[in-house]
């Protein structure tokens, strides 16, 4: 049995905070913004670190400083196309894919017009990142499961970006480009570290999902899970986030 994408808990630096509770924080920064690349104990963005320790940045502080380091110019910006550079800034530091070609647009006119760090500094500093996570949240996949007001299909674009919750995502190319260009939809494809048998396309999927609550604020969201062949796996997922289900993690089994 594989796991292939799960929701995460949201990881929040809180009042008070042991050196235990930062160390978590700053390895769930680490991993959301290099998108699992593995840090060395040499590359570990000390200086910003000790900063964060001593309560001089927030955790937003503290992304912006990972996301304008070498580290993640090397693993996302050198050798990439600008298109796949946007699409990795959405999902490492807004948590989502992009919603459509305008957005990518806006971005790569931000890009050319004022350079790496007024790029970076656009999503961090968004309203939408401030109303998601605020000052002392990681950020997280949030377009792995079903948001208010998102279109369905950045779900599939969600997926396309993150291939898992062991890959690492750099690359060249970008993912999106067509589906985006033409408003067409993304089409889930397992990922290639995953063979038959375990989550190829011969594999059976196992959705966990919460349903809509129907009920109030008093009545709790339901539990419930479906087993899917991996062609029907993508309208599932449609039909789950159109009665208004948020899906928990996607397996393999």
């Amino acid at each position: 049995m594989s796991i292939w994408v799960t929701n995460p808990e949201p990881v929040e630096l809180r009042p008070n905070a042991t050196e235990e509770d930062l160390d978590i924080v700053i390895k769930a920064v680490y991993k959301q913004v290099l998108g699992n690349h593995y840090v060395l104990e040499g590359q570990s963005l000390t200086t910003a670190e000790s900063l964060l320790r001593d309560g001089s940045i927030t955790v937003r502080g503290f992304v912006r400083a990972v996301a304008k380091s070498e580290l993640y110019r090397y693993f996302f910006f050198e050798g990439s196309s600008p298109y796949r550079f946007i699409e990795m800034n959405f999902k490492n530091l807004l948590g989502r894919a992009p919603a459509d070609q305008s957005e990518i647009s806006e971005h790569v006119q931000i890009y050319n017009a004022d350079g790496y760090d007024a790029e970076i500094d656009s999503y961090i500093d968004s309203e939408e990142y401030t109303q998601s996570y605020g000052e002392d949240t990681v950020p997280y996949l949030r377009g792995s499961k079903t948001m208010t007001g998102a279109k369905n299909v950045n779900f599939n674009r969600t997926l396309a970006l993150v291939g898992g919750n062991a890959a690492n995502n750099s690359g060249e190319k970008a993912r999106l480009i067509t589906d985006l260009a033409a408003n067409l939809p993304t089409k889930i494809e397992e990922p290639k570290s995953v063979g038959y048998g375990s989550g190829g396309r011969n594999s059976r999927y196992r959705i966990s999902v919460t349903r809509a609550n129907t009920g109030g604020l008093r009545t709790p969201r339901s539990r419930v899970t479906y087993e899917v062949g991996y062609d029907q796996l993508s309208s599932k997922i449609q039909n789950i986030q159109k009665s208004g289900g948020s899906i928990l993690s996607i397996t393999a089994i």
